[in-house]
């Protein structure tokens, strides 16, 4: 049997094109054992990758992607994961978040309708883009919209020219309070991929003694933003704090030389000892034993 999961992926729930269910149908076929949904602050689309993921033999590890921010530091990522996706106090957190998201969706794209009148082009409407998120409506979404209108050449360009110039605050979870809602449900907290933290090696170690503190679980150290170099040294650090180790590829969409399902940019094999070791964490937050 392989070996091999891909414990990052993004399906139409947050920024990603696949459907949990065609997610699923291509970790079959690529032979995956185990993959992870990791919808940004959306947990919907679990229940739709389990069903497919018994009917197709691939394991199904509960997974959601909170944006978090500590100190002066956001943009930060917390994996959650082999959590109960049916905890109320979860649901009721991510519903919250997801009011406040669509309402910053709302009022970027009222930005960008503005900017598309000056130009006298017709403007977007919310409802069409809306049919385009599974879930939590996101500033990707709008993105395909400006392309699908002709307005942009592709993604990069709609971000340059719209996306952020027209861009509204966003909403973080406190990182304290973001792992406790993560144990509360049963699940294991895991810092997603380091290298986009943006800071030294030396201040990594430094934040994952406090994050440790608060309770962090685990370290993303297979990543498709990694090389091989990159993936030892941060296992390295997983393992020096006592963190679990995951991987993923952050796969959003099938496209030519991007990242793909289960081997990132060509260089991940993340081995099934991953899923081990995040079943074993969760289950003693499950048995109340931490």
């Amino acid at each position: 049997m392989n070996r091999y999961v891909d414990l990052h992926l993004h399906s139409v729930f947050s920024d990603g094109v696949l459907t949990p269910v065609e997610l699923v149908a291509e970790a079959a076929r690529l032979g995956l054992r185990a993959i992870a949904i990791a919808d940004h602050d959306n947990i919907g689309g679990i229940p739709q990758a389990v069903s497919a993921g018994r009917k197709l033999g691939v394991e199904i590890v509960t997974a959601v992607e909170l944006s978090v921010s500590w100190r002066d530091f956001n943009e930060l990522h917390l994996l959650g994961y082999a959590f109960d996706y049916e905890n109320a106090e979860l649901q009721q957190a991510l519903g919250e978040f997801r009011v406040f998201r669509d309402g910053r969706s709302q009022r970027v794209l009222d930005n960008i309708n503005r900017c598309l009148v000056e130009e006298k082009r017709q403007p977007l409407e919310y409802a069409d883009i809306k049919g385009r998120a599974g879930g939590t409506l996101g500033r990707p979404h709008i993105a395909q919209a400006l392309v699908a209108a002709g307005y942009v050449r592709d993604m990069e360009d709609a971000f340059v020219r719209y996306l952020v110039p027209c861009n509204e605050p966003k909403r973080f979870f406190p990182l304290d309070e973001a792992i406790n809602l993560i144990h509360s449900a049963g699940g294991c907290a895991v810092l997603a991929h380091p290298p986009f933290s943006h800071v030294s090696d030396q201040e990594l170690l430094d934040l994952l003694d406090e994050f440790c503190a608060l309770g962090l679980d685990g370290l993303e150290a297979h990543h498709s933003g990694c090389g091989n170099t990159g993936i030892d040294r941060y296992i390295t650090m997983a393992r020096r704090k006592h963190l679990i180790v995951t991987g993923g590829s952050d796969f959003h969409q099938p496209i030519k030389n991007g990242v793909l399902m289960g081997v990132g940019r060509g260089n991940l094999r993340i081995p099934y000892t991953c899923v081990e070791e995040i079943l074993a964490v969760s289950a003693k937050y499950k048995g109340g034993k931490l």
